[in-house]
């Protein structure tokens, strides 16, 4: 009897091996699985807008820093100095848009002058005519009084002396009133021209707003002078001394952006199918071997390279060689968020895990606890 126990034993032992040898591939393969999972957070590129000489370098190398933190201070005299110039430029725009527009206002008094003169001039030469009229029909009745002796000769030579000064006042007043119109013309013309070169008048004028705009962009440059951490994160790959030489819209280091850590899985395509945005999944750091994160699917890729077909000698499409009885399925990355990670885990951007993804539990309460914030 204890022989036979002893088989029963060793049999029961196989079958519940066996068994959970089955439950194991079968939970494998409705829960997609992957060891080719990596850590991946936001790499956040520093570039001053500016360049000069690092003066001042509060940091060092892989030093956490909060949004907003200094991250080293660009010598910002030289655009001291432009915004002083750009100021003084501003002040003399402004000078010059009052000079401008005073001579606007004085030429339009010239025109009103003007205006006034020729009104003067024109009532001038009707009233000169009405005399000229006047002492021409004296001066004809003069004339015709004289052969008749019921006139003297000074008398005729009078009338004749009112009439033609009369003509020559009007003569005066038509060349005042062609002065006053050539005067009139002329101050209109300059008046134009002035308006021209002033363009629009108050905040609208371009000559005000260029300068502006000049005071604006040298208060911007001096303000980038001091290069501040966007995000909260780690300093990474710093290559950057006190004295360096800033180059403008060139990366002078790092931030790895600690609120954007997530896990890329790559599954075989043949297990997309069973994946879902939303599904719950289990992450598993190598580091970290005996502290699984919680997390959930936030979504999966939808494309990768292909390496066929690209151009090789003679711009012919290069295709690798393969195997007909084998067919090798492709991996497609699974963007997993990861859920309150915790304290002790420290996440490192290039870690290795693995991913099980559990198939069917998107829209649980527990993904809704997850997407919370």
């Amino acid at each position: 009897m204890k022989k036979f126990s002893k088989y029963i034993l060793t049999g029961g032992i196989v079958f519940v091996a066996v068994l959970l040898l089955i439950l194991q591939f079968w939970k494998y393969l409705n829960n997609p699985w992957t060891r080719d999972g990596t850590v991946q957070a936001d790499i956040i590129q520093i570039t001053p807008r500016v360049s000069g000489q690092v003066v001042k370098l509060p940091i060092r190398d892989n030093q956490f820093v909060n949004a907003g933190d200094l991250l080293f201070q660009i010598d910002p005299r030289t655009y001291e100095a432009a915004l002083a110039e750009a100021k003084a430029q501003y002040e003399e725009a402004i000078d010059t848009y009052n000079a401008q527009r005073e001579n606007i206002l004085a030429y339009e008094a010239r025109i009103r002058e003007s205006a006034a003169a020729i009104d003067q001039a024109q009532s001038n030469i009707n009233a000169l005519e009405a005399d000229i009229i006047k002492s021409r029909a004296e001066y004809k009745r003069q004339q015709e009084l004289l052969p008749q002796r019921a006139t003297s000769v000074r008398s005729l030579q009078a009338a004749q002396a009112e009439y033609e000064s009369s003509v020559e006042y009007r003569a005066g007043a038509e060349a005042r009133l062609a002065e006053s119109l050539a005067s009139l013309e002329q101050s209109q013309a300059e008046l134009a021209r002035v308006r021209v070169q002033l363009g629009a008048l108050g905040a609208d004028n371009p000559g005000v707003r260029a300068a502006q705009a000049l005071v604006r962009q040298a208060e911007l440059n001096l303000e980038y002078t001091s290069v501040t951490a966007p995000v909260s994160g780690y300093v990474t790959n710093l290559d950057f001394r006190f004295g360096d030489q800033a180059v403008a819209n060139q990366p002078a280091l790092s931030i790895v952006d600690v609120s954007t850590y997530r896990v890329e899985g790559y599954f075989r395509e043949t297990l997309i199918r069973r994946i879902s945005p939303g599904d719950r999944a289990i992450v598993t750091l190598m580091a970290y071997p005996y502290r699984p994160l919680n997390g959930f699917v936030e979504s999966i890729g939808w494309g990768i390279a292909q390496q066929d077909a690209t151009a090789g000698n003679d711009l012919l499409p290069r295709v690798e060689p393969t195997f007909e009885w084998i067919r090798l399925a492709q991996r497609i990355p699974v963007r997993v968020y990861l859920i309150d990670p915790p304290e002790s885990v420290d996440l490192r951007v290039g870690f290795t895990s693995s991913v099980l993804v559990l198939s069917g539990t998107a829209g649980t309460e527990q993904d809704e606890t997850a997407k919370s914030p």
